[in-house]
């Protein structure tokens, strides 16, 4: 079932279990009023935004920030994703260390970094009194499958070869990665610390709320439809800036001149409702461990604060000419295949109720690499292609969008992603056959190992085209 909707609340409230808990009364703020003169204008007020604006005023409280949103503070990815504040960046390593001007060391750079981001977040929670239900107890990754532990020998040996300890990432034999999480047919996995379990629209609400303390502004339901050098043009007026940040993620095709920057591709989600500790002193995940397994096809987990489950995953379909639908947010047999999925893991919840499933889009780029920068000649900044690993690659983006503006010369301003520009997507049809055929192969990968248990030779066909994952 979807979220319900009170009939006094706006309609962002219904959003997803986060949206509907996130102890907030979603009043709109006004629109912008008309034409205005800014410093920086932000196009976006999800989590890269919010985290731009907050940087730069900090930085320098008398910049004019102004933040343009065409819904609310949190209405995309950033108020409805599974809540992992990680380090995980959508490219491998050694795709970072291959680009141009790259390096091995700016790679492991760009690694340290993320991993710090995991604590920058939670210590700008904390200072500025956002209850974001935040709690860092890092990923178990399961294996579940003798092909899926193979992969996860081979991650922790590809780590040794980048000199990344045991402190990073470890292997876990059956017991070990049980007293994680008990799920069924366990015979070991993973674990790395670097990532903490968050809810992500108290996050992102209170950070809206710390940049409004601030001195920014941010004006809702303000469609933006045109970037250009110096201004942005909205329905309500144009903003003229020094620096215009495009921060609009899965929704950068809905911009004038962007339609094959990234492609969104939906993920969907369940929760359970909150399950009572018997129920817990069996699955485990006592420190509110994320959780996912070493399959082809993503899913991922955690145990909230009220003691739900919330467990989402892939394979929703991608729409035709990138198009973006509240009605794609729903998909019937996705949630029923992440119901599925759970209890079989799980098998300990079997008899729940799952109350909420939701989805939304998120952005990738055709090359998986999420990159941020800024061209000064056209005073046009961005940061985005996340490929759903935003919440935390997204502070490490405002951060670095606040040196580039500020022109700090800075070690973050160094790191291999900055000033990445992906190829642009095919025109469609090919779009929608390449994408789509990507997904389903990854889906049928799981399938193909179970019936042969040995590692899926289309997985290892279609790795190249999903950015080496």
């Amino acid at each position: 079932m979807g979220c319900p909707l009170s009939p006094t609340s706006p309609a962002w409230a219904g959003l997803s279990l986060w949206h509907e808990t996130a102890d907030d009364a979603w009043s709109p703020r006004p629109a912008l009023p008309g034409d205005t003169d800014v410093d920086v204008a932000i196009v976006g007020a999800g989590f890269t935004g919010l985290w731009t604006a907050y940087y730069l005023l900090s930085a320098d409280p008398s910049l004019r920030v102004a933040v343009l949103e065409a819904e609310t503070a949190g209405f995309g990815a950033s108020g409805r994703n599974g809540g992992w504040c990680s380090a995980l960046f959508p490219a491998s390593l050694g795709t970072m260390a291959a680009l141009p001007g790259s390096s091995r060391g700016a790679a492991l750079a760009l690694h340290r970094a993320m991993r710090e981001t995991v604590d920058e977040v939670l210590a700008v929670v904390a200072a500025e009194d956002i209850d974001a239900l935040a709690h860092k107890g890092g990923t178990v990754s399961l294996a579940r499958t003798g092909a899926q532990l193979g992969r996860a020998r081979d991650e922790v040996a590809q780590a040794r070869t980048w000199g990344r300890g045991p402190d990073d990432v470890r292997l876990l034999d059956a017991a070990e990665a049980r007293a994680h999480l008990d799920a069924a047919g366990t015979l070991g996995g993973t674990f790395t610390p670097d990532c903490a379990a968050v809810h992500p629209a108290r996050l992102v609400r209170g950070l809206a709320r710390a940049v409004e303390r601030r001195g920014g502004r941010i004006h809702e339901r303000t469609r933006v439809r045109a970037i250009e050098p110096g201004r942005a043009v909205t329905e309500h007026g144009v903003v003229r800036a020094d620096v215009v940040v495009r921060a609009t993620e899965g929704y950068t095709v809905s911009l004038d001149g962007h339609p094959r920057d990234v492609v969104p591709v939906y993920s969907l989600i369940v929760a359970t409702e909150p399950l009572p500790d018997e129920t817990w002193a069996r699955i485990g995940l006592r420190e509110r461990e994320t959780f996912t397994d070493h399959r082809n096809l993503i899913v991922y987990g955690q145990r909230t604060a009220d003691g739900r489950i919330v467990f989402g995953g892939r394979g929703a379909p991608y729409h035709f000419g990138s198009r973006i639908r509240p009605g794609f947010d729903r998909e019937p047999k996705v949630f029923d295949m992440l119901r599925e999925t759970l209890v079989e893991m799980l098998p300990q919840v079997a008899g729940a109720r799952f109350t909420h499933a939701w989805g939304g889009a998120l952005g990738i780029p055709r090359d998986w690499v999420a990159s941020v920068g800024l061209d000064r000649a056209s005073g046009t900044a961005w940061a985005g292609g996340y490929v759903g690993d935003g919440v935390g690659t997204t502070n490490l983006a405002g951060r670095t969008l606040r040196d580039l503006i500020l022109r700090r010369d800075t070690d973050l301003v160094r790191l291999p992603w900055v000033g990445h520009r992906s190829r642009r997507w095919e025109p469609e049809p090919l779009r929608w056959l390449g994408v789509n055929a990507g997904l389903r192969a990854m889906s049928f990968a799981d399938t193909e190992e179970g019936l042969t248990g040995r590692p899926s030779v289309v997985a290892r066909a279609v790795a190249p085209l999903v950015g080496g994952h």
